[in-house]
């Protein structure tokens, strides 16, 4: 790829470029690419790391913006306004989550359309660009330091078994939202509770 041979001398600012390219655009294999980096400059890992992270926030802006200049208009031709607005009311309980988790996961999850989906209900732009770069940078640093202890082989073991990685983290995903579904509605009873008394 001849954008990697120009931007691989700029080292740490050359992984924050291809990451805002990513984000924003044109989908590039980043696993791949910090990978690379990594197993070449071992005692830094953890720059590359936050340099991928913060290069897809600020490219996750571009899929954001979109959402939030057209996006609602394009749902509502698609779907009702009913589900239109249980989309809404889901996103808002949990609008945080609904950008970190996705940035947290590899690839091939459609991280674009929850960057979309973030524009089009209205997060607010500091804590989605946050969530981004939380997410986006626990994934980096767990697969820095798994090519750093096992090599970038570990990339091919990912690969052959990532549909398995993908199922392990939506159940863990699925099962913290139903406790945190739960835990509220087990506060607002006891609240309930106790305005009675």
């Amino acid at each position: 790829m001849a954008l990697l041979l120009l931007l691989k001398p700029l080292g740490f600012l050359g992984v924050g470029v291809l990451a805002i390219i990513d984000s924003s655009s044109i989908a590039i294999p980043m696993d791949l690419i910090i990978a690379g980096y990594v197993w070449s400059n071992r005692g830094y890992f953890w720059i590359y790391a936050i340099m991928g992270a913060l290069g897809s926030a600020i490219g996750a802006l571009v899929p954001f913006y979109i959402g939030r200049t057209g996006g609602e208009y394009v749902l509502l031709k698609r779907t009702s306004q009913a589900k239109y607005d249980q989309m809404r009311a889901r996103f808002d309980r949990h609008h945080w989550l609904a950008v970190l988790v996705p940035a947290a996961m590899p690839p091939p999850f459609p991280f674009k359309l929850f960057a979309f989906g973030a524009g089009v209900f209205e997060m607010r732009v500091v804590p989605y660009m946050v969530a981004v770069f939380a997410g986006r940078a626990v994934h980096y640093l767990v697969l820095a330091i798994l090519v750093v202890y096992f090599g970038p082989e570990i990339l091919t073991w990912m690969g052959l078994h990532s549909v398995l990685l993908l199922t392990l983290f939506a159940i863990l995903v699925t099962a913290y939202l139903l406790y945190e579904i739960f835990r509220r509605r087990r506060n607002r009873a006891r609240k309930k509770a106790s305005d009675i008394e």
